[in-house]
């Protein structure tokens, strides 16, 4: 039977090494698991056959080592899957001050809270992704529909949130990464009858890059029908068309979490709705019954996917609802909103806080934050195609650069490109 191994029992000068190379908030344990894991399971290790001996690239659990900034970050889905993959965050910008305090303490520093239209883009690191999941509201369905019934302006007429993509562009425009990883609502594709996603997707393609998009639906990685548009850009002076044919978006896992395997086995009371409250949503759903709609409450089924949680979540907690014996139905705990969303001990235990992230604001900030984040498991899923791409990119160009102020060299042998015509992808 094999011993504990604990940090104590290994060399102080590889403990040394390990603190200088560790990205920050990453806990010792978590370098030595994968790379331990790597070593044992033969995984190649890209980072030692594909750069220059000149340039010392940060090595990062063995893989692929790349860096990226996280705009419009909330509280990290972007950094929490990427850095799971290998990459070094490099700048974050997140002006919302109570996400920004959620970001400080899962992952060790606090997000730039500038006003994104008022940063000094030059000063932005160099970076090899610019990850952005840039606010939606102005594209979402009820986004719109609110904004409607009031009379306000959506979309890029919406002068508040709409018009930030355009800061995206600006930064592109500076800083020139060779990958953009974006992601937004299912409506971006549809808005304003398309005229939207025909911006967006121009806007792209003039600056050089090779756009590809998806609807996911993350069900097949959390228990929640949660559709986003996931969008890929490729610059073509980096990636030619044999390593842009490595890249496909994710096939859906054949195993899938189902709603109960999040639940807490003894949530506190104070979770479960009141008389007044309950009376009022049964009321409210039988007079839309009535009317042939389908608004209401939904109670989510244990051996199923739940409805999409939404950032009005805090309000009654309606859309997502959890029956119960003998009282009446609660919502979804902080924690258990936590792992609906995917931000489980995959990634808790990366940045050294154990099984669960803490909670540092209150309830209702909390389910705000996990209403409007953007599901890690399903960014690591797409992440890890593009990781691959851009090994690919590395190989093809024989000595190029993909790795700002990095020389790859040598040569990798690499799967045939997946058959674009085959089925099961992740969306529609």
């Amino acid at each position: 039977m094999g011993k504990d191994v604990t940090i104590r029992s290994i060399d102080p000068e590889a403990i040394r090494r390990i603190d200088e190379l560790i990205p920050p908030g990453v806990s010792r344990e978590e370098v030595l698991r994968r790379s331990i894991e790597t070593r044992w399971m033969g995984e190649v290790e890209p980072q030692l056959s594909l750069f220059s001996d000149a340039v010392e690239p940060t090595v990062v659990f063995g893989d692929m080592p790349f860096r990226f900034i996280d705009l419009f970050a909330g509280i990290g889905g972007f950094r929490s899957a990427l850095t799971r993959l290998g990459g070094e965050c490099v700048y974050t910008s997140e002006w919302d001050k109570y996400a920004a305090l959620t970001y400080e303490a899962w992952y060790g520093e606090r997000p730039d809270q500038t006003d994104i239209r008022e940063v000094d883009y030059d000063a932005i690191p160099d970076h090899d992704v610019l990850a952005a999941g840039f606010p939606c509201q102005p594209f979402s369905l009820a986004g719109v529909s609110k904004k409607n019934s009031l009379g306000r302006l959506h979309g890029f007429e919406d002068e508040k949130q709409g018009n930030l993509f355009f800061s995206i562009l600006d930064i592109i425009d500076v800083k020139k990464p060779p990958v953009i990883f974006l992601e937004n609502v299912k409506n971006l594709k549809s808005h304003d009858r398309g005229n939207t996603w025909k911006v967006i997707s121009e806007e792209l393609v003039d600056r050089g890059y090779e756009v590809h998009h998806q609807v996911i639906d993350a069900a097949g990685w959390v228990p929640q029908h949660r559709q986003r548009v996931f969008i890929v850009g490729f610059h073509r002076d980096v990636f030619n068309a044999t390593a842009t044919s490595f890249f496909h978006f994710p096939r859906l896992p054949d195993e899938r979490p189902t709603f109960g395997s999040i639940l807490e086995p003894d949530p506190d009371p104070k979770y479960t709705l009141s008389d007044r409250l309950w009376e009022y949503l049964q009321a409210y759903r039988e007079k839309h019954e009535a009317k042939g709609n389908g608004f209401g409450y939904g109670v989510a089924p244990l051996d199923g996917v739940c409805r999409t949680m939404s950032a009005r979540y805090h309000k009654d907690g309606s859309e997502i609802l959890i029956k119960q014996q003998r009282r009446n139905p609660r919502r979804l705990t902080p924690r258990e909103a936590a792992r609906l969303l995917g931000f489980d001990s995959d990634y808790s235990e990366l940045f050294g806080h154990g099984e669960e992230f803490p909670q540092v604001v209150s309830d209702t900030q909390a389910y705000r934050q996990f209403g409007n984040a953007v599901v890690p498991k399903v960014v690591e899923a797409v992440g890890r195609c593009i990781r691959t791409t851009m090994a690919a990119a590395i190989a093809e160009t024989d000595g190029g650069c993909l790795l700002k102020g990095r020389t790859a060299r040598g040569s990798m042998t690499f799967p045939k490109p997946l058959d674009s015509s085959q089925p099961r992808w992740g969306g529609g």
